[in-house]
């Protein structure tokens, strides 16, 4: 397959059209919850806007740009509505994936709609078993976000002996057809994501729609393009902690749209705007949200430096990025809370707002990306000179 020829607009241009966004998916969002998945519409205006394109291959179409340009929408959008930002992010990651596979891949899912999304589940809940030309996978695999819009399939997690007996986390690209969508979806936040559940009987995968997820060397990487340089767990989780970054400053907007025509009955500061511990909590929450922003930026930036310019990021570096991110979603859920709490009876209401943006923090915050306490560990003991755990997610034998 040829290149296909795009118009590729600019950073400035994408996270603009995501800011444009934000009335019309907060305006959205409580519906969205109430249907537990993003309506089909939303979804065509995230692929209108190019925001799938991000990180698809440029011979299938797409922008293959920097991943923070992905992180800056993904900032944008959850201030508006975070199951929906959820979504982007979910579906806008996995081009980024196709991208490791062998051509034949993108071929296979683009060839005839270069719009076609996939979903994941990466946990390995179900069953891998290794047979000739490929693998067979049996099982449920839970919380794939976004599979109502997934025509073009899922990545589904597996754990799997290697030619050589060890044991493997690997990745295989399944078709839409091969697994059955099961609405079991019912939690306390981020209800709209519509991660449901997928049952897979019996499919068998051919080896060349696999690899091993955390692998990140010469042999896995060298052959790739500069974008797909950057290690696929650092893009994957520094996404997360991105949208998260987006609840809370989706909090923050809402806090103040409150607190500015609110009057303080019985404090003798009348005006909320003058109190000063209403002044004092938001004033920290915002120092620990733009914390957080600038750590992901920055640490995308410094990765990017060196993918861009055909290298890998070294082990080191990889191992600060990666870590340091993971504090995101603890940082975020303690600014927001931390306003919320002054919100006193207002908030607690379920046509508030900021409730369900609580709610939406709370679930983010609890993903497996922002494991902060034994990521924090690991950091520590690195940082102390202790040797990398023969299990970890830098792509490194230690």
């Amino acid at each position: 397959m040829t290149t296909i020829n795009t118009s590729i607009p600019t950073e400035a241009e994408v996270v603009a059209r995501a800011h444009a966004m934000i009335p019309w998916l907060r305006e959205k969002a409580d519906a969205v919850e109430k249907a537990r998945m993003v309506p089909v519409e939303t979804i065509q205006a995230f692929k209108d806007a190019g925001f799938f394109k991000i990180l698809q291959p440029k011979r299938w179409g797409g922008y293959e740009m920097n991943p923070n340009v992905l992180n800056k929408v993904l900032m944008e959008l959850a201030r508006g509505c975070p199951s929906s930002a959820w979504n982007v992010m979910v579906l806008g990651v996995h081009p980024f994936e196709i991208g490791l596979l062998p051509q034949r891949c993108g071929d296979e899912l683009w060839g005839e709609d270069n719009t076609a999304l996939v979903s994941s589940s990466y946990a390995p809940f179900g069953t891998v078993k290794c047979v000739e030309g490929g693998y067979v996978l049996n099982g449920e695999w839970l919380t794939s976000s976004g599979c109502d819009h997934a025509a073009g399939g899922a990545f589904l997690g597996g754990r799997v002996a290697d030619k050589n007996g060890e044991m493997a986390f690997r990745s295989f690209w399944i078709n839409a057809q091969d697994f059955e969508i099961v609405d079991d979806w019912f939690v306390v936040g981020l209800a709209g994501t519509g991660s449901k559940k997928l049952l897979v009987k019996e499919v068998f995968i051919p080896e060349y729609r696999s690899h091993v997820i955390g692998a990140y060397d010469e042999a896995s990487h060298g052959h790739v393009d500069n974008l797909y340089k950057m290690p696929f767990f650092y893009v994957f989780y520094a996404a997360v902690s991105s949208v998260i970054i987006g609840m809370a400053r989706g909090m923050v907007d809402l806090y103040i749209e409150h607190m500015v025509p609110r009057q303080n009955l019985n404090q003798a500061v009348g005006a909320a705007v003058q109190d000063p511990f209403i002044k004092g909590r938001l004033g920290e929450a915002y120092s620990k949200i733009l914390g957080s922003t600038a750590r992901v930026l920055m640490n995308t930036d410094e990765a990017w430096s060196f993918a861009s310019q055909g290298q890998l990021v070294p082990l080191d570096i990889r191992v600060r990025h990666f870590a340091t991110n993971q504090f995101t979603g603890g940082e975020c859920f303690d600014a927001a809370h931390m306003v919320f709490k002054k919100t006193s009876t207002r908030g607690v209401w379920l046509n508030s707002p900021m409730q369900r943006q609580m709610r939406d923090i709370l679930v983010g915050a609890n993903h497996i990306t922002q494991n902060q306490d034994n990521i924090g560990d690991l950091l520590g003991g690195c940082l102390l000179g202790n040797p990398l755990p023969a299990a970890n997610p830098f792509g490194a034998k230690p």
